[in-house]
This record gives C-alpha cells, structure tokens and sequence, in this order.
C-alpha cells in the first residue's frame, strides 16, 4: 500500500501541511491541472519525496479522496450523531460538522465539488467510481437511524437529499462562474434556508 505507512508517521503538523497543499491547488485547478511540483512547493517539500509518500499523483488524489471520507465517518461515529433520528437535524449536525471541518482543512470543500466535476480520463473512472459508491452507500449508511415517519407518504427522502445536494453544488457552481469567493459561513445560512423550505415540503403539517 505504497508508503502511506510512512507518512502516517510523519509530525501531524506535516501531514497537515502536505494535505492541505493537495486540497488547494488539487480544488483550485482540478486533478487534470494541478501541478505536483506547485502541491510539494506549497507543503514545503520536494516532489521526489511527495512521490515518495504517494508514489504518483494519482495514488496522492486517491488518497485525498479517502481522507475526506474518513473525516465524515469518524463524525459519525461520535456519540452526538448516533443519537440523531430526525433526519433535517441531523442533516443541521453534518453541517455544523463540516464548517468545524472546513477551519482545520480550509479547502476541503473545493476539493470535494472538484471529486464530482474532474474531467480527466486517467482518473475518472477511479475517483468517479469511488464517488458514485462512496454515495450510494452514504445515505443509508449516514441515515440508517432515522425515523422517516414524519415525511410524507408522497415524498422520497432520498430525493430531499439530493435536492440539497444539487442545491449545493449549484451554490458552489454559481461561485466559480461569477469567479466569487466561496464563504462557508454564507453558504451554511443558504443551507439552512433550503433546509427549512424542504422540511416543510416533506413533513407531514402535525410534525411541523
């Protein structure tokens, strides 16, 4: 499994750096145009030893995209979370979660939109892979105690939530066209609106 053995072993204020060097420049420019030699720049190390940890760029962006997930499952795990079974607030919980999130790795979201929109070949089939089942997992992974008896009988709950998640995307999309900077703190109030709008759409009226 390459070395990430020995950069596990690394000061964890290293392996933030390095990290956070492959959020930015790999969610700034994409997989495509991210350069190694900018990302080991950036972390403060060469690109022989970048390679050396992740053996190629791929192998590093893999590596990224399964940090990012273990991030979302250690939250999970947390006790706060398992007790959680209405599921609008615990869709509040993953947001707050994700905002504590985004101040340690503070690009973290714009790698994760860039894992759905990368267009290059070498790893689309990969990252677009491990994307795709990483989410059809997710939900029932991430809302497997959730009492679903307030919603209406009309209403897909999987859907809600990938409304939100296009809502999302769409925010962050509308960003990068304008060539605005994305604030987490604007986009988590957006959020919360959208939220509201759904939850009263979907609920039947006696538990809203």
């Amino acid at each position: 499994m390459d070395n990430y053995g020995k950069f596990s072993e690394l000061p964890e204020e290293k392996q933030l750096k390095i990290i956070n060097a492959g959020l930015e420049l790999f969610g700034k420019c994409g997989y495509k145009n991210a350069n190694t030699e900018d990302i080991a720049h950036k972390a403060g190390i060469s690109k022989g030893l970048l390679f050396y940890y992740f053996k190629n760029k791929e192998k590093f962006y893999l590596y990224l995209c399964e940090f990012c997930e273990g991030l979302m499952q250690k939250a999970i795990d947390e006790k706060e979370f398992s007790g959680i079974t209405d599921f609008f607030q615990l869709l509040e919980y993953g947001a707050k979660v994700k905002a504590d999130i985004v101040i340690q790795y503070p690009f973290i979201t714009d790698f994760c939109f860039e894992c759905f929109l990368s267009a290059c070949d070498r790893v689309e089939n990969a990252s677009n892979r491990y994307v795709s089942e990483r989410m059809a997992a997710g939900f029932d992974t991430y809302f497997q105690k959730i009492d679903f008896t307030p919603f209406k009988e009309t209403v897909d709950p999987k859907k809600i939530y990938q409304m939100l998640i296009w809502l999302s995307e769409g925010y962050l999309l509308e960003k990068r066209r304008m060539n605005l900077p994305v604030s987490f703190e604007d986009m988590l109030r957006e959020f919360d609106q959208w939220k509201e709008m759904l939850r009263k759409i979907s609920y039947k009226e006696n538990y809203l």
